[in-house]
């Protein structure tokens, strides 16, 4: 019995060190990447959600083209706060991963997120089909099949971790969504807070309008990144179909460390 206790105390001891190192290496990577002195590595995974065959052909077809244009908009906007990089940040496909990361329920208590996010930076430690430079953020892109009929579940974003888990659809009908949606995810590891209302999904004013100064106010064209939806009118909210109509507000600049836009 002795020592069952004393294998288990030392396997927990472990865990925790491991735990630690990685807390320590997230938080300094999140401290650099603020500093905004050199491009930010992110690598994504590309994993089967359903295990169709039509998911697997699209996943099979990837390459990092496939992902410009949201280098494009982080280079577009990180100009306009006067981030001079020649890369602001640089994408990296990774080979598919075959397992499935932790579930997390929308409406799970702090407890149960505490322990997802814990569980989710051990899962990514495990598994990883990367083999280059070690990157900054880690954004496993977890693909469904648009012929199911399905709400896919939410995604999330970890500054403690560096670690975004992204749910699209397996379509280049869905190319441009999916790529919002990732850019939006990513811009929460960099320390971004959402510009919504999470019952309604409504932007908040002013800071989740791309253009809260304009009169009329409504309607809107463009979407706030971290807002994640355009008001068309009181009652319509569409979701961009491009990162061309995404702009990122100067509140949202202002907590992943940019500056002043330039006029």
């Amino acid at each position: 019995m002795l020592r069952i206790f004393r294998f288990r105390t030392l396997r927990i001891t472990l865990l925790l060190i491991v735990l630690f190192v990685v807390a320590m290496n997230a938080w300094l990577t999140s401290v650099r990447i603020q500093s905004w002195n050199r491009p930010v590595w992110v690598v994504l995974y590309p994993i089967n959600g359903d295990g169709r065959r039509d998911t697997e052909a699209y996943i099979n077809a990837l390459s990092a083209e496939h992902f410009d244009d949201i280098e494009q908009f982080f280079q577009r906007e990180g100009r306009r706060y006067q981030v001079n990089l020649d890369s602001v940040a640089e994408f990296y496909l990774a080979p598919a991963l075959l397992l499935q990361p932790p579930e997390i329920e929308l409406d799970a208590s702090l407890f149960e997120r505490i322990f997802w996010s814990l569980h989710m930076r051990w899962w990514s430690w495990r598994n990883d089909s990367w083999s280059g430079p070690e990157p900054d953020v880690r954004i496993y892109l977890r693909y469904f099949s648009p012929r199911e009929s399905q709400q896919l579940s939410h995604s999330l974003g970890l500054q403690k971790g560096m670690i975004g888990l992204v749910n699209g659809f397996a379509s280049v009908d869905y190319m441009g969504t999916n790529n919002f949606v990732i850019a939006h995810e990513l811009m929460h590891t960099f320390g971004a807070s959402d510009k919504y209302n999470p019952d309604t999904n409504e932007p908040l004013y002013p800071e989740g309008y791309a253009d809260p100064d304009q009169a009329p106010l409504l309607p809107q064209v463009r979407a706030e990144v971290m807002a994640g939806r355009v008001k068309v009118s009181p009652g319509w909210l569409l979701m961009p179909q491009s990162l061309n109509d995404v702009v990122v507000g100067p509140l949202t600049a202002n907590e992943i460390g940019w500056h002043e836009p330039l006029e």
